[in-house]
């Protein structure tokens, strides 16, 4: 017997807000009756994956203890690009001239998550 991810839950100020952010981040959809001022909500992934938001009342406070490794279809520079245009930050530019490395971003409310480099 074994145990299959469900979902990764990330607790947050804007259940709606963040998982429209992190859909568009990954191309998954939002749940069919998530609607904006839902204070849970998930986004769809691939192989029945799913991000799950849900509101808490205390902010984030330190450094992530889990996070997301994103690997871009297309050049690791383009999706760095894209995500800061739709809200990530830049925490730390871990990038070498050799094309090895990654960067990690934050998310709007500040969870850390790194993009590596394509295949």
């Amino acid at each position: 017997m074994v145990s299959v991810v469900q979902n990764v839950a990330v607790d947050c100020a804007d259940a709606y807000g963040l998982a429209r952010f992190w859909s568009e981040v990954t191309g998954g959809s939002l749940g069919v009756e998530d609607r904006p001022g839902d204070h849970e909500v998930e986004v769809i992934l691939g192989e029945g994956l799913r991000l799950y938001f849900s509101e808490v009342p205390e902010p984030k406070t330190s450094k992530n203890r889990l996070h997301l490794c994103l690997r871009p279809e297309g050049s690791r520079e383009v999706e760095v690009e894209r995500l800061l245009g739709i809200g990530a930050t830049m925490v730390a530019d871990r990038r070498n001239p050799d094309g090895t490395g990654w960067a990690v971003l934050a998310d709007p409310e500040g969870n850390e998550f790194c993009v590596l480099r394509s295949r």
